[in-house]
């Protein structure tokens, strides 16, 4: 080997620890399963869309409990219109534990 560093071919050698330097960008731009979601605005856990308040609308899991028996407790009747989102119950849960969460990083 000569005392540049170079091979005979006037190459850098390579070896498995080395490979093609990375073509730009910044480590964090790149979106993987870990950092997916990270810096966006999410809707709170309350919120008609959040992960405990999208249970309670229509198609949730206990929303939809109502829709199933119908009558007064379907989303349209006496007693369930007064949990959606816009219902007196729904709408004020909404007001004060809904809207988007601001994600700071």
């Amino acid at each position: 080997m000569n005392p540049s560093g170079m091979g005979s071919s006037g190459k850098v050698p390579q070896n498995s620890h080395t490979g093609a330097k990375a073509t730009g960008g910044k480590v964090g731009s790149v979106t993987t399963p870990a950092t997916a979601g990270l810096g966006e605005d999410k809707p709170k856990l309350l919120d008609s869309e959040g992960a405990i308040g999208k249970q309670f609308t229509e198609d949730g899991v206990i929303g939809s409990i109502g829709q199933n028996i119908g009558g007064p407790l379907h989303s349209e009747g006496m007693i369930g219109k007064e949990f959606t989102p816009k219902g007196a119950i729904g709408g004020r849960v909404q007001d004060i534990f809904g809207g988007i969460e601001k994600r700071s990083n």
